[in-house]
């Protein structure tokens, strides 16, 4: 290979044998350093690309993904670009942009009835969408800081996020008006939900403490906080099917349940090394999912407290979903894989290759055919996992 920093000066005689080159003929000197020299060993193998679509609207980082809780088609991303995209599995020449934001749009969330769409930003803005026209319908405005969730009542078009400036706000979705603040945590609000019955709001904190809220008159009703429960800030909660538990996950490792009538930490798991990253509770079975920076996904028997298996990973896992009332769920991790897990033997039942970097979000559409990941590689893929949707619990 011809080195650039080396010109051959050559006499106007061609017929003239050896050329020589003097220090007056060297225009330039590079230095080359050896480690960036391209070594034989080190030629990158391309992996298999498990997915079945693949959308590359997005021109940077993926944060988050959801899938419509009734057109089994339909997608929403969000990422670093400070763009969402609606778009469709299957269809790649449908898109529909999400314009507005200022910041990294950083949660989504649809309405329960798949009408309407919650986008939120750190640029502390959540916008609101009409799915049948995608379309704009308001912006809610309030928080002093970026979004961190968003969620919305389950049984109607009422808007819940938390943000970065330790608060958390309501709105009514239809109007894009202001119904409540709750206001008493002491950090960014990192997660929060309401209870399926809707008629209780739990928040978890950088703070390290678990508050439970009246929705209506905006009252704190329980601050759980100090010994025995998180030492350090909250990253994810979970709330029980009958909405009687919050199980909460936390940057020291640790996993509590709490008793959501009482404010009282009724158990304690104990098994992670690292941070807990996610939590999914199992929809048709007393049992817990765990995810942590530990490498391990742990499985838990939630009326024993006690766990029933460990999935060792790559490396951190960094999200994770049920595939509906199967007994299959996956996990995303940060070596960009997405694996499914058997809970009832805790064997890892396939690998989906196909992102180049970690995983950041995943949701399983509506018919639970597709299960679709987002990643820091820019990219959404979608992978088929029809064939683990009927494989129930042993009754």
């Amino acid at each position: 290979m011809s080195n650039p920093g080396h010109v051959v000066h050559e006499e106007e005689d061609d017929d003239q044998g050896e050329v020589y080159i003097d220090e007056a003929d060297i225009l330039n000197e590079v230095d080359f350093d050896e480690e960036d020299l391209p070594d034989a060993d080190d030629q990158v193998v391309d992996e298999p690309d498990d997915s079945m679509h693949t959308f590359t609207g997005h021109t940077g980082e993926l944060y988050t993904v959801v899938c419509s809780p009734t057109d089994p088609v339909l997608v929403a991303t969000g990422g670093g670009d400070d763009r969402g995209f609606l778009w469709k599995i299957g269809q790649g020449d449908w898109a529909s942009e999400l314009q507005g934001h200022k910041d990294s749009v950083s949660s989504l969330a649809f309405s329960t009835d798949g009408q309407l769409l919650a986008s939120g930003s750190l640029d502390g803005i959540i916008q609101i969408w009409d799915i049948t026209s995608a379309n704009q319908k308001s912006t809610l405005e309030g928080p002093g800081g970026g979004i961190e969730w968003v969620r919305w009542h389950p049984r109607g078009h009422v808007v819940l996020a938390g943000s970065e400036d330790s608060t958390v706000w309501m709105w009514n979705g239809d109007k894009g008006s202001y119904l409540q603040l709750f206001s008493g945590h002491g950090g960014s609000v990192t997660c929060g939900d309401f209870t399926p019955d809707g008629k209780t709001i739990c928040t978890g904190s950088n703070d390290a403490s678990l508050r439970i809220w009246n929705p209506k008159s905006g009252e704190n009703i329980h601050v759980v906080q100090g010994h025995p429960y998180h030492s350090a800030g909250l990253t994810c909660l979970a709330i029980s099917s009958d909405s009687t538990l919050a199980v909460t996950g936390s940057e020291d490792g640790s996993v509590h349940i709490v008793n959501i009538t009482t404010g009282k930490v009724v158990s304690s798991l104990a098994s992670h090394s690292d941070s807990v990253e996610c939590i999914g509770l199992a929809p048709s079975f007393p049992w817990a999912a765990t995810g942590g920076m530990d490498n391990k996904l742990i499985i838990w028997d939630l009326q024993h407290s006690l766990p029933r298996s460990t999935c060792d990973h790559e490396d951190g896992v960094t999200c994770l979903t049920w595939l509906g009332v199967s007994r299959y769920l996956a996990t995303g991790c940060a070596d960009g894989k997405v694996r499914l897990w058997d809970s009832l033997s805790g064997d890892c039942v396939r690998t989906f290759n196909g992102h180049s970097e970690p995983i950041q979000s995943l949701s399983v559409s509506a018919n639970k055919d597709f299960l679709v990941s987002v990643s820091t590689d820019g990219t959404a893929r979608v992978f088929e996992i029809e064939e683990y949707k009927q494989a129930i619990y042993p009754s």
